[in-house]
């Protein structure tokens, strides 16, 4: 099965961080790191970004 690709605005949207976080987490390895789609493009693979979605969850409880 391919994994769907998100854009920022979706990963915005499902994480509740803004860029410059999402970026920031990625640079330090705390965030999927995003696959680069053209020179000035990128995307992030939806399972990852659930996974580290439901990982927050868990340690949020």
């Amino acid at each position: 099965m391919k994994d769907r690709l998100l854009r920022l605005p979706e990963v915005e949207d499902t994480t509740g961080l803004k860029r410059s976080t999402i970026y920031q987490k990625a640079k330090q390895g705390l965030f999927p790191k995003p696959v680069k789609l053209t020179e000035r493009s990128s995307a992030w693979r939806e399972s990852e970004v659930q996974a580290w979605v439901a990982g927050r969850e868990v340690v949020n409880v």
